[in-house]
């Protein structure tokens, strides 16, 4: 009898050991079976629904513990078991289907109860009656080191629940899982955004294990341009992006290097990566293969319709933007950090002529920084915008763009004074207090013989933009064409949560200084109020 026959009989013999056997060997070989298999341990009383979404994340992850991928961000909608697999069941598969519990975790998330939260599933997990039954041979709990926050195992490996903003000094990870890193009530703050990302770029890499091999996983919903996701995008720091929206959108459809198991047939395509949208796109000119991993064909096909059908998905839709807006809406379920069209300004509002006609009057408003880019390349940048009221329309005919210390920006004054003419007043903001005095006094001599004026800021950068936003959006902003045209569009249809603001605010004060006789200004409209 060969051995094939020999284990025919045993399963004929012995059917539910058998099967058991085959359900254990499937959960060691794909992520996926193992969460199906172990959902009932951690969620009795809720069935697991099966969706492309989660194979999707789980066949990440598991190419991350394959040695395949060391650096993997994944951008998926609430609702998507984004923590189950990634915080609570992908360490367990590690630790015993895949028979690595020498691994070291560090998880953390906006606020350590939420970790704290997912160390303690993953522990109950593991020391659930079917994870004992097939792995508990593996390794066991230390007895003395097993508290909520931090457990060790026999075989060297730890897990430790932490908060984003935290030290970590002494404890360096195999595994750093990065688990919603913003709050979303704090996205808006520019100081905890900020807090944020420096330490996710300063701390965080300091506490791998091996920098050669251990592997960072972030996972989250976007909450702003320039969120954790938005630094590793715009940074192109080298990870994999695994980005699955809500509602399928065809020109930001994902394309991975892992193989997606969950779609027949699926062949490599040869992709280029967009700089301006961060997103890889098929081209003939294509500089890499990788595969689509989005099965979705028609825009506004659902992710999970099994769990979110079009009921629930508009629900959802509807309650966000009930507080957050459009944008709550684009970032948490699209995963972009604006609606798809733009949000205080819509991309298919502006208009274009080839050249702005004679007459009217013309302002330069400008917005200033001093940091060069090489001193630091997320600086702020100087931005001339120069704008035309023709019998009560509104031309843009050139945006200058530039980041560069104090002595360049002085230059970039003066030449566009020189470039614009003795007609074009040139708009500039004044600081308060005598830094502000000084300012003005060195740029009021260099602009000797030409016209310019000088005012303080009020409001904030949202509410300057409004009026300038309701001229657009009645289509009444004319674009000369130009090479600026995509950058200065792409910009302001992220505003106000885009990472970058200056040329919203210097065509904000441009449109303000058209209408602006002494002192009034109307904001309605391109009307003037006179005394």
């Amino acid at each position: 009898m060969t051995v094939n026959e020999e284990l025919l009989q045993y399963a004929l013999r012995n059917p539910q050991d058998a099967l058991d056997q085959i359900n254990k060997h499937e959960c060691e070989a794909n992520l996926i079976d193992f969460i199906k298999q172990g959902w009932e341990t951690l969620e009795p009383g809720q069935k697991f629904v099966p969706g492309w979404g989660v194979q999707a994340t789980c066949e990440h992850l598991q190419a991350v513990t394959d040695g395949e991928i060391r650096r993997l961000l994944i951008n998926v909608p609430p609702g998507c078991t984004k923590s189950m697999t990634t915080s609570v069941f992908w360490p367990a598969w590690e630790w015993g289907p895949r028979n690595m519990p020498h691994n070291r975790y560090i998880l953390a998330a906006h606020e350590q109860n939420l970790s704290i939260r997912d160390n303690v599933r993953s522990r109950d997990l593991m020391r659930g009656e079917w994870y004992e039954k097939h792995w508990g041979d593996k390794y066991g709990f230390k007895g003395d080191v097993n508290s909520r926050i931090y457990y060790e195992n026999t075989r060297t490996g730890w897990r430790m629940a932490s908060s984003v903003g935290s030290g970590l000094t002494g404890y360096r990870g195999d595994r750093l899982i990065i688990d919603d890193p913003h709050s979303i009530k704090k996205a808006d703050s520019e100081a905890f955004r900020e807090e944020v990302l420096r330490w996710f770029a300063e701390t965080l890499p300091t506490r791998l294990n091996k920098a050669s091999e251990s592997a960072i996983v972030v996972i989250m919903q976007r909450v702003h341009e320039r969120d954790v996701s938005g630094l590793i995008l715009a940074e192109e720091l080298g990870y994999e992006h695994l980005m699955l929206p809500m509602e399928f959108e065809k020109e930001r459809a994902c394309y991975s290097k892992v193989r997606p198991k969950y779609i027949q047939g699926a062949d490599l395509v040869k992709v280029a990566w967009d700089t301006g949208t961060k997103v890889w796109y098929p081209d003939k000119y294509g500089t890499e293969e990788r595969y689509l991993v989005d099965p979705r064909k028609k825009d506004g096909d659902l992710l999970w319709p099994e769990r979110f059908d079009r009921d629930s998905t508009e629900a959802l839709k509807k309650a966000l933007r009930a507080w957050g807006g459009s944008y709550a809406e684009a970032g948490q379920l699209q995963q972009r950090p604006a609606p798809r069209g733009g949000g205080m300004f819509q991309k298919d509002d502006w208009q274009y002529v080839d050249r702005a006609p004679e007459g009217g009057k013309v302002v330069r408003g400008w917005d200033l920084a001093a940091t060069d880019t090489k001193q630091n390349k997320s600086a702020a940048w100087t931005v001339g915008c120069k704008m035309r009221l023709v019998d009560g329309s509104v031309y843009i005919e050139d945006v200058d763009r530039r980041q560069v210390g104090p002595s360049a920006v002085e230059k970039m004054i003066k030449a566009n004074a020189v470039k614009d003419g003795l007609q074009c007043v040139q708009d500039l903001p004044q600081d308060p207090g005598q830094a502000g005095k000084a300012q003005k006094l060195t740029i009021g001599k260099l602009l000797q013989g030409y016209k310019f004026q000088f005012s303080t800021e009020s409001g904030s950068k949202e509410e300057r933009a409004m009026p300038f936003a309701a001229q657009v959006e009645i289509h009444n902003v004319y674009l000369v064409r130009g090479r600026w045209n995509n950058s200065f569009i792409n910009e302001l249809s992220l505003h106000p949560n885009g990472q970058f603001k200056d040329q919203a605010d210097a065509a904000s004060r441009a449109y303000f200084a058209l209408l602006r006789k002494k002192t009034k200004l109307v904001g309605v409209a391109p009307s003037v109020i006179t005394d």
